[in-house]
């Protein structure tokens, strides 16, 4: 089995159906702009571990495709606003919305997104019982977005975040939404509750590992390679797992060099440096990846009360692939 081929089938059929949800119409320059992120790329994750997970449960993934829609849509909103908070200038190597189209349409252009992915729901062909269940998993779902959000922000200011309150913030900014990914998926496919709280599961610490293995990436990677910016996790003073694990566990000298780096926005490209190598040698950059790893092998024995099929294999490849890849 070929993960990148049986991502690619899923893929392309989502991307040939959601394109009907953000057509080019006036004003243009509004939905040019929240066509801006996803016309250029991305992985797709969420819609294809819906597809994947209702497949699983032997469903019709063609069914899962409108809710696909929406976790996506909400996914890119989310990007759109955040790189505005972080007054990031990069994003699939692509300059981010608000820096090419201005903060005002880059705010409007998340807000119709937004309202674009409750649309999508409202074609999601389900008993009326489990439309309210997946509506109301959504509605919350983005309110623990928002939660997560907020708690990222509000660690910036802190001086030290423990490991179960960082934890805590991106099970909410990024876990939830593969989790819904995953349990919407085998809700529509028509699984027993055991299987769709298996997947649930399966899709919270594939989240997880996601995230932590985003921070490794973030500084173990270049902007070349991400396409997106790198530096800005340590001038904004993200509490990233890095910086939550070497934030403790720095010698005297190396805390030195954060309290004069960390957070600081105007802090120049050595000085970003310094704060890396300060990473590694504290053994904080390789300990997030340990992290990483062990929520990938959670999220792996998550699936075991399935029944064998390709696509509860590609489940288990895509879990191995969110702690191999390089972006």
């Amino acid at each position: 089995m070929d993960l990148i081929t049986e991502l690619s089938k899923r893929v392309s059929t989502f991307d040939s159906f959601w394109v009907q949800y953000v057509p080019i119409q006036d004003p243009t320059r509004l939905y040019e702009a929240a066509w801006h992120l996803p016309s250029g790329g991305g992985k797709r994750m969420r819609p294809a571990i819906a597809m994947l997970a209702c497949e699983s449960v032997c469903g019709n993934p063609q069914s899962v495709l409108p809710f696909g829609a929406s976790l996506e849509l909400i996914h890119n909103f989310s990007l759109v606003h955040d790189d505005i908070m972080d007054k990031s200038l990069l994003r699939r190597n692509l300059q981010t919305v608000h820096v090419k189209y201005g903060e005002p349409t880059a705010i409007l252009a998340g807000d119709l997104l937004f309202a674009k992915a409750f649309q999508a729901m409202l074609d999601v062909d389900v008993d009326y019982e489990v439309f309210k269940e997946l509506e109301g998993d959504l509605v919350q779902c983005v309110l623990d977005i928002c939660e997560g959000q907020e708690l990222d922000m509000d660690f910036e200011e802190r001086k030290i975040v423990s490991e179960k309150e960082y934890l805590h913030m991106i099970s909410k900014k990024t876990g939830v939404l593969f989790q819904l990914a995953a349990k919407g998926g085998a809700w529509i496919g028509g699984a027993p509750d055991n299987e769709v709280d298996a997947l649930a599961q399966y899709g919270m610490f594939l989240g997880l590992a996601f995230q932590i293995w985003d921070d490794y990436l973030d500084m173990s990677s270049n902007a070349a390679v991400l396409g997106k910016d790198i530096g800005n996790d340590i001038r904004n003073g993200k509490k990233t797992l890095i910086a939550v694990h070497c934030l403790v566990h720095a010698s005297p000298a190396q805390k030195k060099v954060l309290d004069a780096v960390f957070g600081n926005r105007s802090a120049s490209e050595e000085q970003v440096k310094s704060v890396l190598e300060v990473f590694k040698a504290s053994g904080s950059i390789e300990y997030a990846r340990s992290v990483a790893l062990r929520y990938n092998a959670e999220a792996k024995n998550a699936l075991g009360v399935l029944s064998d099929s390709l696509a509860r294999q590609t489940l288990v490849a895509l879990a191995d692939y969110a702690i191999a890849r390089e972006k």
